[in-house]
């Protein structure tokens, strides 16, 4: 067993709902560290349960934009350089910025986990000005970074090629659990994750007006939250979509089982998206429930072979009905079922952990 070195985890998010955070921050304290795990506290943020590793939510002034950056990296760097650690660990470009001051004053290891390849998200398209901001912090610090792992192949190469820095794969599956998975599915298509631009989520509304005797669950929140449910009111369809809102991860999961299908609709809008591996995936596989996905290189590479459902084939409403309505009625439905127990046996976050640790002890070693 390892002494009980402490690292500090930063992130931008309220914590609830941030799975790869807390499958990061349990790996490392079964492993012998000590975590203390840093986010915000939004108003609409729930209440926490006890996890067994020290958590702290910072209540910030501004809520989006530069000021929230910059209030969320003065409160986290006053943080941090008050706070003993014997490694930091920046979730995202947002939380780097004040993680890289501190562990140049201090003199300690940084580990750097890219969620996404941030400078490329849709939220940034057409917003020129902004991402050149983002762009130089990230090329001033990702060269002379160390330790850095990332969510895709394809991420990975992208930093490599553009900064020479050396980014680890840890994917963002889920834990592999030998629990009974329900197979009397419901008639329920289901997404599951951020309600933002580019996730495929109004066709996929206006697609339900074809699709035949069955619902669809919208479990997550995001920026177009509510122009989806206008448009869902406005096409008549309350009865046939419902907003779940954001759930726990234990709830989610219960949520999961029950669906007969999951969906996840990326369109290839930024290379964030074109080189995502979008973890809702594995979400489904691992809860028994076939997938239908879109055609991203980093999905199609990684799922080729495994026949866990379908690669979508058009985004187009009257098309994507018509695959949908095929695939709740596929002959080969209990064999999608089938495959995805068995692919849930390859891709599992057991898998991903000794990547992980050997960062983190490779950074203490040096």
């Amino acid at each position: 067993m390892k002494s009980r070195k402490k690292i500090i985890v930063s992130v931008s998010t309220d914590l609830i709902t941030d799975q790869r955070v807390s499958k990061v921050c349990n790996s490392l304290m079964s492993n012998g560290y000590a975590v203390y795990l840093v986010g915000r506290q939004k108003k609409i943020s729930q209440k926490m349960e006890a996890r067994d590793y020290e958590c702290k939510r910072f209540k910030l002034w501004f809520n989006k934009g530069f000021l929230f950056y910059a209030n969320l990296n003065i409160r986290l760097f006053f943080f941090l350089l008050f706070n003993q650690a014997n490694v930091l660990l920046a979730n995202d470009l947002d939380t780097l910025p004040a993680n890289y001051l501190v562990s140049k004053l201090k003199a300690i290891p940084l580990v750097y986990d890219s969620h996404e390849y941030f400078t490329e998200v849709p939220e940034l398209e057409n917003r020129n000005r902004v991402k050149k901001v983002w762009e130089r912090l990230e090329s001033f610090i990702l060269p002379k970074l160390n330790y850095a792992y990332t969510v895709s192949q394809k991420i990975a190469v992208a930093y490599k090629v553009k900064y020479g820095t050396e980014f680890k794969l840890v994917r963002n599956f889920p834990i592999y659990q030998t629990q009974v998975i329900e197979d009397d599915h419901q008639n329920v298509i289901l997404y599951q994750g951020a309600l933002n631009i580019g996730r495929g989520l109004e066709e996929l509304i206006e697609a339900m007006r074809f699709v035949d005797s069955a619902k669809l669950w919208i479990v997550g929140a995001g920026d177009i939250e509510e122009a989806l449910k206008q448009k869902s009111k406005e096409l008549g369809l309350e009865n046939k979509i419902e907003f779940l809102g954001r759930m726990e991860p234990n709830q989610l999961k219960r949520i999961t089982m029950k669906a007969k299908l999951g969906v996840s609709l990326e369109k290839q809008l930024g290379l964030n998206y074109a080189y995502a591996l979008p973890n809702k995936i594995f979400d489904y596989i691992h809860a028994g429930t076939p997938v239908l996905y879109s055609s991203l290189e980093e999905v199609v590479s990684t799922l080729k072979g495994h026949q866990v459902g379908e690669e979508l084939k058009s985004q187009e409403p009257k098309q994507l009905a018509q695959q949908l309505n095929q695939m709740l009625n596929s002959e080969i439905y209990d064999q999608w079922v089938s495959n995805c127990k068995n692919a849930a046996k390859l891709f599992n976050w057991q898998k991903e952990e000794p990547t992980l640790l050997a960062i983190f002890d490779q950074a203490l070693s040096n």
